[in-house]
């Protein structure tokens, strides 16, 4: 940001549904980039409950209006190829413990040597234990994530 060239930054995932770790990661991408864009993403070994348009609109309707760097786009193909059409510099991902930062560690180098870097943003002790998969068990639906 300081070199005067806008740097967008885009967070990617299935988000299903979208919780307040996931809000926390793209509210310090914020602080952190010119642009955030939510990517909701297509992943195969995920079965979510919607589509990717209709996880897209609900995380849509949970940002706050405020917001205004912040965009949300549904994607179907790989990250890397999201981010060389769209002009993305960085890959944004939140990591919760060291299984998560394994995993993400090889994402991170498949991206990287495809051309486009990662940062990782640890979540917040209060919020490591909370997932997708566990507010899906509690039946608790998106809004849940409200700032």
């Amino acid at each position: 940001m300081s070199s005067g060239i806008p740097v967008r930054a885009v967070y990617p995932g299935s988000f299903d549904p979208f919780t307040p770790g996931h809000l926390d990661v793209v509210n310090r991408a914020r602080g952190l980039f010119d642009e955030v864009v939510v990517l909701v993403a297509v992943n195969g070994r995920k079965h979510p409950g919607t589509d990717e348009e209709e996880r897209a609109a609900a995380v849509r309707a949970i940002l706050p209006v405020e917001w205004t760097s912040v965009t949300v786009a549904a994607w179907s193909g790989l990250t890397s190829a999201y981010c060389r059409r769209h002009e993305v510099g960085v890959i944004v991902r939140g990591v919760r413990n060291t299984s998560d930062l394994q995993a993400e560690y090889q994402l991170a180098g498949m991206n990287q040597s495809l051309g486009v870097p990662t940062v990782f943003l640890p979540t917040r002790p209060e919020l490591a234990t909370m997932s997708s998969t566990a507010v899906r068990a509690l039946g608790k639906g998106s809004s849940s994530a409200r700032p």
